[in-house]
């Protein structure tokens, strides 16, 4: 049911679609006895879009996202284990090509094959189903073995969880296919922005794991948008995030509102 929630309420509460469908409703207000009320959801809806677009509000949203958890440190010695978050392949249009698709955050696989390579006796999982409400039988986990040869890490050494749909269930399947001996130490890799809500549900899993972030969005974070698509893509991303964070808190699935390095 949660799943369901979060594609459908959740996938309408992001700025955009929730922007465009106040305006969407004050065009068909005008051909009604509310025609005033029609004007000024209209007027409300675009001047909003406009701050989405070409403020600082998603760099906003996603700066302090992205700051919660340093760089890893290597300091402290080679991982037993590399665990990958899906998000960067689509299965749907690698299973269209025969070939695998990476359509964002290609810096998580990149990220963890470097570590494979540097680490080679560090276990490697890649924990990807299908996002999508209504999918096939194509997972994210089928083509991840293509790629990560590609970077030169071999397919045999590749443990691949293909069953998850977000990210819940990717901490959850991950620790019920590695089992983790307390003293282990493993790295999750995933975008920085990502970073917070997914080690939140680690922890909630009992899965203790060390934050690598990769794939940060934002440098500067007062600077303006130059294009109204990134503008609109950032706040996006940032709100879709922070909504998550909230549901998962109110629903107990993470035991902070913004889990940070060190558990609470």
């Amino acid at each position: 049911m949660f799943f369901v929630l979060s594609k459908t309420l959740g996938i309408m509460l992001l700025p955009i679609n929730l922007l465009l469908g106040i305006g969407l409703i004050g065009v068909i207000l005008l051909l009604t006895r509310f025609a005033a009320l029609g004007r000024r959801l209209m007027a409300v809806s675009l001047v909003l879009l406009a701050i989405c677009a070409f403020s600082p509000l998603g760099n906003i949203l996603l700066y302090g996202l992205e700051q919660r958890f340093p760089p890893w440190d290597a300091s402290r010695g080679a991982p037993d284990g590399i665990i990958v978050l899906g998000g960067s392949i689509d299965p749907d249009v690698s299973a269209a090509y025969g070939t695998p698709v990476v359509r964002s955050a290609p810096d998580r696989i990149i990220a963890a094959a470097a570590l494979a390579r540097k680490y080679p006796n560090a276990r490697l999982v890649f924990t990807g189903g299908s996002a999508n409400l209504i999918s096939n039988d194509a997972r994210e986990g089928d083509y991840a073995g293509a790629i990560f040869e590609s970077l030169g890490v071999a397919k045999s050494r590749l443990i691949i969880e293909r069953q998850s749909r977000n990210t819940v269930e990717n901490a959850e399947f991950s620790k019920a296919l590695l089992d983790p001996k307390p003293s282990e130490r493993w790295l999750l890799v995933t975008s920085a922005y990502h970073m917070p809500r997914s080690i939140g549900l680690f922890r909630r899993a009992g899965f203790n794991v060390e934050a690598y972030p990769v794939d940060w969005r934002i440098g500067n974070v007062f600077g303006l948008a130059t294009l109204s698509v990134e503008g609109m893509s950032r706040t996006d991303l940032g709100m879709r995030e922070w909504i998550g964070l909230v549901a998962y808190r109110l629903t107990g699935k993470i035991d902070d509102l913004l889990p940070g390095p060190v558990a609470r």
